[in-house]
């Protein structure tokens, strides 16, 4: 059965977005269409970008979502990062943005159907990007030496043991190769006492986190859309990001502080809104999630 993603925060992020009809909302982190498929029918006429690194993703989404919204909302589909959004804008001449939101979090979607070993409970090609043009894990281990697998282990996680696990991975690849999911979970474990965390997490789980982001060049895709924002937002336009991670929440919260201070931005949301119990009693993953928010000033 397929896995479906339950977008998190969807009534928070509908609300802080505002969308009205003539907007052109931007959805960067398409994924399985959860807060895209709202914004669409919430509007009678505008238009909808949809943005998304991996693919097949794309493909599946664009699939499901374009005979369903409105026929006077033209909906458009683009295969790239959402760090690109300055030059997909510049290509499609589509113009400012009104509306763009972001999620940051890991779709279970990918955990679950992409089969590029995302998953530590699975056995796949250990590949762990989004693109197929970038970089994969297995190739990754092999270049990096074991103080730079080690602090980006630590650095990207807080993994304590990050230094066991990275010599543990650099003995094993002196004799066999790393290639699969399920082979570079059991080598983490193995690197691990017992009882790790007291059972809570899986062993694997923050070391598989700092791979991906590291894979993916998270931060560094974070770090160049807010960069962005005064150049791709139109006035009263508004960002709505949610985010998942504390390295992604700092930056985003330093990010809109400099465009209030700079008079270009009214900050929406004073402190993160945060999830409440009754939707992380139905998905847990909303437990983490930080909604932040900035409208731009009118010119």
């Amino acid at each position: 059965m397929d896995a479906i993603h339950i977008p998190v925060l969807l009534h928070e992020v509908i609300r802080f977005l505002d969308p009205k009809d003539g907007d052109f909302i931007v959805d960067g982190t398409l994924d399985g269409g959860g807060y895209a498929e709202t914004i669409i029918s919430s509007i009678s006429e505008g238009t909808f970008l949809g943005v998304d690194w991996d693919r097949e993703m794309l493909s599946r989404t664009e699939a499901r979502l374009s005979d369903n919204g409105p026929k006077s909302v033209s909906t458009i589909f683009v295969n790239d990062n959402f760090a690109n959004l300055s030059d997909v804008l510049s290509k499609t001449r589509l113009g400012k943005i009104d509306g763009l939101v972001l999620d940051l979090g890991f779709s279970s979607e990918q955990l679950e159907l992409s089969g590029r070993g995302f998953s530590f409970l699975r056995d796949e090609p250990l590949l762990m990007t989004y693109s197929d043009e970038a970089e994969p894990v297995y190739e990754i281990l092999r270049r990096l030496s074991e103080s730079e697998l080690a602090d980006i282990i630590y650095n990207l996680s807080g993994e304590r043991y990050s230094r066991r696990i990275a010599k543990a991975i650099k003995t094993a690849l002196k004799s066999k190769s790393l290639v699969t999911s399920g082979e570079l979970a059991s080598v983490v474990s193995g690197a691990l006492p017992k009882g790790y965390e007291k059972g809570r997490i899986n062993p694997a789980t923050r070391t598989f986190q700092a791979l991906r982001i590291y894979a993916n060049h998270e931060l560094e895709n974070l770090d160049k859309v807010l960069s962005k924002l005064p150049e791709i937002m139109a006035p009263d336009g508004k960002v709505v990001i949610v985010s998942f991670h504390s390295l992604e929440d700092v930056r985003i919260k330093k990010a809109f502080k400099n465009l209030s201070d700079d008079g270009l931005v009214e900050i929406l949301t004073k402190k993160p809104i945060t999830a409440h119990a009754d939707e992380i009693r139905m998905n847990p993953r909303a437990r983490s999630a930080k909604l932040r928010a900035i409208k731009f000033n009118s010119v």
